[in-house]
């Protein structure tokens, strides 16, 4: 197979995807279009209600991207130049860029030991006079440990945005939901909802990326914001059209950043399916886990109930992972690395040593997950797999 071949399995195949939601898509785009109003307005309206009462929020804020959700998410909860913002080093980019153009600090603290999320000891280790916010990060779909880091962040009086960019619909078991609702109600002086919650409510608020590619993907770029306050609600309204609340009247600088109507309309249309596709997401991982269990030297993600799979990543230690994805391409089928570097070259500062940060972006690789993924397909991916990692192992110097 050349470079210019497509792979046999596709890393994602957003076709099948929308296919069957092709009469549904049209008529929604046709209902938006004879509204007149593109940006923001009815359909922006309508999907900001539907989207808060399936994550269980009182408010989700349309804006034009997941970068955008972080940074007008930490600026509604009051995070500004100076202040540091303890997070992960093992994210994309936008999780600490969005700190640093706010002209806070992010302070990079290290994962949890062969896992993929915050290590919460490292998290409190890290609280000083100026830490103002923790910024946990849902990756691949799976959630971060909020009931210990809620539990922080009330013990020090800290802010919490989850970086939910990954994780639209994952949802936390009932002793994550009890400690969640205590954290939002926290410092804002009141009781959170008793109801279930979902990434994007475990803190005090969330931030949602509908790039294309997610689990909830828009056709273009889409952002949302989610909290239970009033206030940081009404802040990051303001915020996403230009500091204003009422035409020519600014309160601050603000932003440009409110969500299409189109995007809002198609989302609409998606939304109410997401939770068959998370379900069909689970099947394939679970396949994958039980195709992969005996191939040595292949470490499978861990298998949470609430975990929605964005992406099904697993390790390959001893310094192999470069090899088996070039393997893999031979032989057809698609894989990424998601991520390569740790976010501590890009500015901010680091608390400790980041070992288990580090060895992730050595080893991980992601393979093709989607909801119409065959088993079949899965059967060549481990097959491919399989092979990959034997020709690797077989090579001198290993």
């Amino acid at each position: 197979m050349s470079h210019a071949d497509p792979p046999t399995v596709p890393l994602l195949d957003l076709a099948a995807e929308l296919e069957p939601l092709r009469p549904e898509l049209d008529a929604a785009w046709r209902r938006a279009l004879a509204s007149g109003q593109f940006v923001l307005g009815p359909e922006v309206d309508a999907f900001e209600r539907e989207a808060a009462d399936y994550l269980g929020v009182r408010h989700a804020v349309g804006l034009n991207s997941g970068t955008d959700a972080l940074t007008i998410g930490l600026r509604a909860l009051g995070i500004g130049p100076g202040d540091e913002v303890i997070t992960t080093p093992f994210s994309f980019f936008a999780t600490s860029e969005t700190v640093l153009q706010l002209g806070a600090v992010p302070v990079f603290v290290d994962l949890r030991p062969g896992g993929f999320l915050l290590d919460p000891d490292a998290v409190d280790a890290a609280v000083n006079e100026r830490t103002r916010a923790i910024l946990p990060v849902h990756l691949y779909g799976e959630l971060a440990p909020m009931e210990e880091l809620n539990r922080i962040a009330r013990r020090h009086g800290l802010r919490v945005l989850e970086d939910a960019a990954q994780a639209f619909g994952a949802r936390a078991h009932a002793a994550s939901e009890a400690a969640a609702d205590a954290g939002a109600a926290g410092d804002a002086g009141r009781e959170a909802p008793a109801r279930g919650r979902s990434a994007g409510g475990l803190g005090h608020a969330g931030a949602f990326s509908f790039y294309p590619t997610k689990n909830l993907g828009a056709l273009g770029d889409g952002g949302l914001l989610t909290t239970d306050d009033d206030d940081v609600a009404a802040h990051a309204r303001r915020l996403r059209n230009h500091g204003s609340e009422r035409r020519y009247h600014h309160l601050e600088p603000g932003y440009n950043s409110r969500l299409d109507a189109l995007q809002a309309a198609w989302l609409r249309v998606k939304l109410p399916h997401l939770d068959a596709w998370t379900q069909a997401r689970r099947r394939v991982a679970a396949r994958y886990d039980a195709l992969l269990g005996d191939i040595e030297g292949v470490i499978p993600p861990r298998r949470t109930p609430e975990h929605v799979y964005h992406q099904y990543t697993v390790r390959l230690p001893g310094g192999r992972r470069d090899a088996v994805a070039e393997g893999l391409r031979a032989r057809g089928v698609a894989s990424m690395v998601y991520y390569p570097e740790t976010l501590d070259g890009y500015g901010g500062r680091t608390h400790g040593d980041l070992p288990h940060a580090r060895r992730a972006a050595a080893e991980v690789l992601s393979l093709p997950i989607y909801p119409t993924l065959s088993e079949e397909a899965q059967a060549h991916v481990a097959d491919a797999l399989r092979s990959a990692v034997a020709e690797g192992a077989a090579q001198p110097g290993d």
